[in-house]
């Protein structure tokens, strides 16, 4: 959905700083925070129907930050760690901006179904010369609309934060912004921004050969994938949005229960990702045997020894799975596709972890491996969909653009329903669709005795 006109800003965007004095350091970030992946913000939209009170949400905002003083600190290069970033804890202030957008409604949004289009970048203010580490860690701007409703957007620099603790700022903002009670602004669990458990052996040790990070050593084969990951990548993108309803994926995840898996069974996300993976390769249609490659996002915080702190730990707690396969092996097995997704799973563990984390010492800079590569971070289960800033709850919630990552949001109204969305080339966006939604149309699970087909075999 393409927004036209402007946002109006009567006056200049604000800082806001915290209500009390925070801690004045230089805070350490983890090999995990500072890779050259997480240099960009983690952008989310809001839309309500009702109007948010400003001074309201600036008043929680300066109290919330108290306790999340990173977000009002900023980044810079540090003398001591060749150039590695790190938060200066200064309490210079999140970045508040405040516009009007005549001519748009929260209704658009509703009807719509909207998808994120390049127009939305509007609708969060952006000093074009200033760079990501000179951009405050959180800039927020709130856009009133002639309907009446209000848009909350939000960036965060992911760098600071993962989405796991994004959402834990968030849900204590909005707890903050409804409760005039000043010890409601402290969240139930302190956050916990202390990054050293996370820190590089004094020895790294490269324990694993992590495919996530490595391309193709060389020869036919790397050829083969540069020249197929080209035409994969290839612009213009469009996005897709595909929603699969809470009995899509109570069918998906008995069509893609591995039968050979002592496990005998898989999750949501596992039938989930192993689905819209094999829809992307059904839709690009490339030789059958490329080498394709699945990064999903992994949470760690239960993984390492000793846990990260409490549930409630706020940089960044993932690390990059990474399963592996052909294009053509991947189209013709459904259940093949879901045992790789959980053998993979399975062998990020502490050492695992540690591993990731000594590698990005040793290699400092490096990117992951993205070629013939479909990568999926999920949204879903975080509680972002139904935050309340005092407007009732959103009409809508996503991310403010569409990337060649793919995400999985959750779905208002259908807490157990999920959102894939992602940018693909236009040539093979409508394929991609029909892909996902393949074996799927009209199922109701509880009245269907047999299985669907979900489509074996190469897209032609």
């Amino acid at each position: 959905m393409e927004i036209v006109g402007e946002c109006i800003y009567n006056n200049p965007p604000v800082l806001v700083t915290p209500s009390k004095p925070t801690p004045k350091l230089a805070l350490y970030l983890s090999n995990l925070d500072d890779q050259r992946l997480l240099h960009f913000p983690i952008q989310y939209i809001y839309v309500f129907t009702g109007t948010l009170d400003m001074d309201t949400l600036k008043v929680a905002l300066s109290r919330v930050l108290v306790d999340y003083y990173p977000l009002a600190g900023r980044l810079r290069a540090s003398n001591e760690h060749d150039g590695k970033l790190i938060i200066d804890c200064n309490s210079e202030g999140a970045l508040f901006a405040e516009g009007f957008l005549p001519g748009l409604t929260a209704r658009d949004f509703i009807l719509g179904h909207a998808k994120p289009h390049k127009s939305w970048k509007k609708l969060l203010y952006k000093d074009e010369e200033q760079s990501f580490v000179c951009t405050p860690p959180l800039v927020v701007q709130v856009t009133h609309l002639s309907c009446g409703g209000t848009i909350l957007c939000t960036a965060i620099a992911h760098c600071v934060s993962d989405a796991f603790g994004a959402a834990h700022f968030l849900r204590a903002w909005a707890r903050a912004a409804m409760s005039e009670d000043s010890e409601l602004a402290h969240p139930p669990v302190a956050p916990c921004h202390d990054r050293r458990a996370l820190a590089p052996r004094c020895t790294p040790r490269i324990a694993f050969a992590h495919p996530e990070y490595t391309a193709a050593s060389g020869g036919d084969d790397a050829s083969a994938v540069a020249e197929a990951s080209s035409r994969l990548f290839a612009p213009p993108l469009s996005p897709v949005s595909v929603t699969f309803t809470a009995a899509h994926v109570a069918l998906l995840k008995k069509l893609y229960a591995p039968s050979a898996s002592p496990l005998e069974q898989c999750t949501s996300f596992e039938a989930l990702a192993a689905h819209v993976w094999r829809a992307w390769v059904r839709a690009l249609d490339p030789p059958a045997s490329l080498p394709v490659k699945l990064l999903f996002t992994m949470g760690i915080q239960r993984l390492v020894k000793p846990e990260l702190s409490g549930g409630c730990y706020c940089g960044n707690g993932f690390v990059l799975a990474c399963a592996e396969s052909t294009a053509g092996q991947l189209a013709a097995s459904a259940p093949d596709a879901a045992r790789l997704v959980q053998e993979t799973k399975q062998r990020v563990d502490d050492d695992y972890v540690r591993s990731v984390i000594d590698l990005l010492e040793v290699r400092r800079g490096c990117l992951p491996d993205l070629a013939a590569t479909f990568t999926i971070s999920s949204l879903t289960r975080q509680g972002l969909e139904d935050i309340d800033f005092g407007a009732g709850t959103p009409v809508h919630f996503g991310p403010l653009t569409s990337e060649v990552y793919c995400l999985f949001l959750p779905v208002i109204g259908d807490p157990r329903g999920t959102t894939a969305l992602v940018s693909v080339p236009q040539a093979a966006a409508d394929s991609f669709e029909r892909c996902c939604h393949d074996g799927l149309d009209d199922v109701d699970v509880e009245d269907k005795n047999q299985l669907p087909n979900v489509g074996d075999g190469m897209a032609s």
